[in-house]
């Protein structure tokens, strides 16, 4: 049986530890491997470049929407992308992060979480912001 007085809680530590863990992989891409190294790793693994500008944004403004708890739902949905296309370049890694250029496992993880999260919804302690009219009711 869920526990509807603790619910709000178990999503604000998800929304806090996705938040934290999004904001350091897009510091990761800026301010260690650069943003322009991280454009030719996209492009040594097949991306076009273009999209890690993408995945620094969506790693950088997503973090910080859910670690302050603004559009969860929306933010949540709009990073599983992100997370498919990390699994996808693990795929053939093995199952294993552990494994030598890191396996599928641990982005699919990460990608479940998101959708816990969608599901879920904000939690205790968000900044309530008013939904815009293209937002759909669900994600307000």
């Amino acid at each position: 049986m869920t526990d509807d007085k603790t619910v709000p809680y178990a999503a604000l530590l998800l929304r806090l530890t996705l938040g934290v863990a999004f904001l350091a992989h897009g510091a990761l891409k800026v301010f260690v491997f650069t943003i322009p190294g991280t454009v030719q790793f996209f492009e040594s693994i097949g991306y076009p470049g273009f999209f890690a500008y993408l995945v620094i944004l969506a790693e950088l403004g997503g973090g910080a929407a859910l670690l302050i708890g603004a559009y969860v739902r929306p933010v949540a949905v709009a990073l599983i992308p992100v997370m498919i296309g990390a699994t996808l370049q693990h795929a053939g890694n093995g199952w294993l992060f552990s494994a030598q250029g890191g396996g599928w496992e641990f982005p699919v993880f990460w990608t479940m979480t998101l959708v816990v999260q969608a599901l879920l919804g904000a939690g205790a302690l968000a900044v309530r912001l008013p939904a815009p009219e293209a937002v759909p009711a669900w994600a307000r």
